[in-house]
């Protein structure tokens, strides 16, 4: 699964929901896909969608299953909401959501780790790896970027000199 968002704010008075999501523009979400929300920490609840529209570039307003009063909506605030990767791969082939469960290849290291996490930075994105049980965040950015290689799910990088090595201290 990729974390895709957050519910920031219901809509209206029928239960919906507003969907902030970091995949870019697009109607990628659609009717009967399955969201998943993690109402507690890493249980992934799935949502049936009943109807969804774009509200604009990062946002959909959602009705799901079994959410139709404010009230239930409201509990639902702030919740990371998750899709398999399937319906992102549809609609959105570049994003480095897809990037999740990729092995990080350096040029000059070799194999770095397996990508845990991509978050978003302002304009930029970041890879989470844990190395030597430390949490180390790598910058996606296009100038480190060598191969990106969606058959194989491996992202060759060519990282500046030390960056690993300062987390690792």
């Amino acid at each position: 699964m990729v974390r895709i968002g957050k519910i920031v704010a219901t809509h209206g008075l029928q239960g919906a929901i507003i969907l902030k999501h970091i995949a870019g523009s697009g109607n990628w979400l659609k009717k009967d896909d399955v969201l998943f929300i993690e109402l507690r920490k890493e249980s992934y609840i799935p949502h049936f969608v009943l109807q969804a529209k774009t509200a604009n570039d990062e946002e959909y307003i959602v009705n799901v299953e079994d959410v139709d009063t404010v009230e239930a909506a409201k509990k639902l605030i702030g919740k990371q909401v998750y899709v398999k990767e399937d319906i992102l791969a549809e609609a959105v082939t570049d994003s480095p959501l897809l990037w999740i469960g990729f092995n990080l290849v350096d040029v000059n290291k070799g194999t770095i780790g397996q990508i845990e996490d991509v978050v978003q930075a302002g304009p930029q994105w970041l890879a989470k790896l844990t190395i030597e049980g430390k949490e180390v965040l790598v910058p996606l950015v296009e100038q480190m970027l060598v191969d990106v290689n969606m058959r194989n799910k491996y992202i060759r990088i060519d990282l500046p000199e030390g960056l690993i090595d300062v987390y690792l201290q």
